[in-house]
C-alpha cells in the first residue's frame, strides 16, 4: 500500500522530482522567461478586442500584475543562480541551444514596459512614464547586446549545422525589434518634443538592426527544412518562433509610422512625417500578409507533430509570444486601415493565444511544481 501512494504523494510534494531545493536555482535557465512574453502579450492583446475590449482590461491588466510578479520570480532565481553558481552559469555562453534564450529576458520585460502604458498610465496617471522610458532605456541596452553578442558567440564558440539549426537563431536578434516596437508605443507619452523625437528614431534604428538579419534566419531555415525537414520533436513549438520577428516587424512599422508625423513636424522635419507614415502602413500590410503565410505554415507543422505526440518541455511557449505580436499588429492594422476584417481576425487570434496560454500555463505550473522542467543543458553536457 506504502509503495502504491508514494507516486501519489511525491506529485503532492514541490520539487519532488529535484535531490534538494537548491537544484531548483542551480537549474534555472533563462528560457523560464518566455513565460513571461507569452503572459505579457496575453494582457495587452485582450482589451483591444472589439466590442468587449472594455470589459477585458481588468483581466489584462490583472495579468499584468502577474507577469511583473513572475518576471520579478525568474530575475531573482537567475541572479541566485549566477551568485551560487557562477562556474556553471557561465557555461550558457558556449550552448548553441541555450545561449539563444538569453534573448528572451529583455522581450519579455518590453511587455510589462508597455503594460505600464496600456494598464499602469490609467490606473496611476502620468507619473509612471519616466518608469516606463527608464525600463526602456535599459531594455535597449540589453537587446542591443545580445543581439550582437550571440551572434558572435555562434561565429567563434558554437558548433553548429544546418541540418541541426531551429528557428530559435531568431531569439537573440528579434529583441531589438520588440524594443523598437516599444518604444513606439512609448515615444506619444513622453512630454519633451526632443526626448520624442530620440526615443522615435532609436526605435527606428532597432528595427533596422533586428528586422534584415531575422529575415535572413528565415531565408536559411526555409533551406534547411527543405533538405532536412521538421526539427526533432523536442524542438516543434520553434516553427513558430519565425512569426515573432514578422509580426513584431509589421507592428514596429505601424506604430512608429502612426507616431512619425506629429513627433517629425515638432522637430522641424514635418515634410517627412506623412512620407514615414506612409511607408509604415505599406510596411506593415505587407508584412501582415508575409505572417499569414507563416501562420497557416505553422498551423499544419503543429498539427503534424501533436498528432504524433509530443512531450512538453518549456520551448512549448513559444506557441504564445509570436502569435501575440501577430495578434496585436492585427488589431493596430484594423485600426489605421479602418478595415473591420482585422477586427475578427484578431478576434479569433486572441482566442487560439488564450487556449494555448491556458493550456502551457498549466502545463508548466504542473511540472515547475514537481521540479522536472528545472534542467540546465549546460550542466547535462558538461557532465
Amino acid at each position: 500500500m506504502t509503495a502504491d501512494l508514494k507516486p501519489v504523494l511525491d506529485g503532492l510534494k514541490p520539487l519532488s522530482r529535484l535531490d534538494s531545493p537548491r537544484e531548483m536555482i542551480r537549474q534555472f535557465t533563462p528560457n523560464w522567461f518566455a513565460a513571461t512574453m507569452g503572459t505579457g502579450i496575453l494582457a495587452l492583446a485582450l482589451p483591444q478586442v472589439p466590442g468587449v475590449g472594455a470589459s477585458l482590461h481588468p483581466v489584462g491588466e490583472a495579468l499584468w500584475y502577474f507577469n511583473i510578479a513572475l518576471f520579478t520570480l525568474f530575475a531573482g532565481l537567475y541572479t541566485a543562480r549566477w551568485t551560487m553558481f557562477g562556474h556553471e552559469a557561465r557555461r550558457i555562453f558556449g550552448h548553441n541551444t541555450v545561449s539563444m534564450f538569453i534573448g528572451t529576458i529583455p522581450m519579455g520585460l518590453a511587455t510589462i514596459i508597455n503594460g505600464f502604458l496600456a494598464f499602469g498610465l490609467p490606473r496611476f496617471g502620468a507619473g509612471v512614464i519616466p518608469i516606463a522610458e527608464t525600463l526602456w532605456w535599459i531594455d535597449v541596452a540589453m537587446s542591443l547586446a545580445c543581439g550582437v553578442a550571440i551572434p558572435y558567440l555562434m561565429f567563434t564558440r558554437h558548433e553548429h549545422s544546418l541540418d541541426g539549426m531551429t528557428a530559435v537563431w531568431l531569439l537573440p536578434v528579434v529583441a531589438a525589434e520588440v524594443a523598437g516596437a516599444s518604444g513606439g508605443l512609448l515615444a506619444p507619452h513622453l512630454a519633451d518634443a526632443h526626448h520624442q523625437f530620440v526615443v522615435l528614431a532609436t526605435s527606428f534604428v532597432l528595427w533596422a538592426y533586428s528586422v534584415p538579419v531575422a529575415f535572413g534566419i528565415l531565408a536559411i531555415l526555409i533551406l534547411r527544412m527543405a533538405l532536412h525537414k521538421l526539427p526533432h520533436e523536442s524542438m516543434a513549438a520553434s516553427s513558430w518562433l519565425a512569426l515573432g520577428p514578422i509580426g513584431t516587424g509589421a507592428l514596429g512599422m505601424l506604430v512608429l509610422g502612426s507616431d512619425a508625423p506629429a513627433i517629425l513636424a515638432a522637430n522641424g522635419l514635418g515634410q517627412i512625417g506623412a512620407v514615414a507614415q506612409g511607408i509604415g502602413t505599406i510596411a506593415g500590410l505587407l508584412l501582415w500578409g508575409f505572417g499569414l503565410w507563416w501562420l497557416a505554415l505553422a498551423t499544419l507543422i503543429t498539427i503534424r507533430y501533436w498528432r504524433a505526440g509530443i512531450p512538453f518541455n518549456l520551448g512549448w511557449w513559444g506557441y504564445t509570444f509570436p502569435l501575440g505580436v501577430y495578434t496585436v499588429a492585427t488589431f493596430k492594422l484594423g485600426t489605421t486601415l479602418q478595415l473591420g476584417f482585422f477586427g475578427i481576425v484578431g478576434t479569433v487570434l486572441t482566442i487560439a493565444l488564450a487556449a494555448m496560454w491556458l493550456l502551457v500555463g498549466a502545463k508548466t505550473v504542473t511540472g515547475g511544481w514537481r521540479g522536472n522542467l528545472f534542467v540546465s543543458p549546460c550542466i547535462a553536457q558538461a557532465n
